[in-house]
């Protein structure tokens, strides 16, 4: 399984990834060209479309902190009607040259002690936390986070950190989310952060 490269994007833009494709080329003679062969080959000789690569992220985060609004966005769905996750879900995010298949984990107490049986295959991580929470809310999500850069799954894997709510009045800034999680403990080649709205 090809690992996935690191990559960011911020919920009120939609990100863009760029991945390398091999193509196929067709070639064949023939022995008389008729008038009009030349547009006609390139109407017809084209092919299919190479299939798009496809990769496996997991998303957590805990209750509220807008995991599901992200994603319902990235898919150009509505977020009138989003609810907390019960248990997970799987979206297929569509990019122009590949497909994330993003597994979605509720964030409530009784679930995310199941997290880990949800990691294997995973070739990149989101974490998403709300910016504009309580110190102790930030503390739970900072534990949460750093189980998970721990995690033998995940030990390897990219992290795109998404503090989300940044319109929010009490929102901190990336650096001060940063400096809160004690990120500066974690190589910085595996750590993404970006920030976020709510989405509307």
């Amino acid at each position: 399984m090809r690992p996935l490269a690191p990559w960011l994007f911020t919920p009120s833009s939609q990100p863009s990834i760029s991945v390398s494709l091999s193509r196929v080329t067709i070639s064949f003679s023939c022995t008389e060209i008729s008038p009009g062969f030349s547009e006609l080959k390139a109407l017809c000789c084209k092919g299919p479309p190479p299939p798009r690569l496809e990769y496996d992220v997991v998303c957590i985060g805990l209750t509220g902190s807008g995991k599901t609004s992200l994603l319902s966005r990235l898919c150009s769905e509505g977020t009138e009607t989003v609810v907390p996750t019960t248990g997970f879900s799987i979206k297929a995010v569509p990019f122009q040259n590949a497909i994330l298949n993003v597994k979605e984990l509720g964030g409530a107490d009784n679930i995310k002690k199941y997290w880990s049986r949800y990691y294997q295959g995973s070739q990149g991580v989101i974490f998403v936390l709300d910016s504009a929470s309580s110190e102790e809310e930030l503390e739970i999500a900072r534990n949460e986070l750093h189980s998970a850069l721990q995690h033998p799954q995940l030990c390897i894997l990219p992290f795109l950190i998404l503090a989300n709510h940044q319109d929010k009045p009490a929102a901190r800034s990336l650096q001060e989310v940063s400096f809160q999680t004690n990120m500066c403990l974690f190589s910085e080649k595996r750590l993404h952060f970006s920030s976020g709205k709510k989405a509307r």
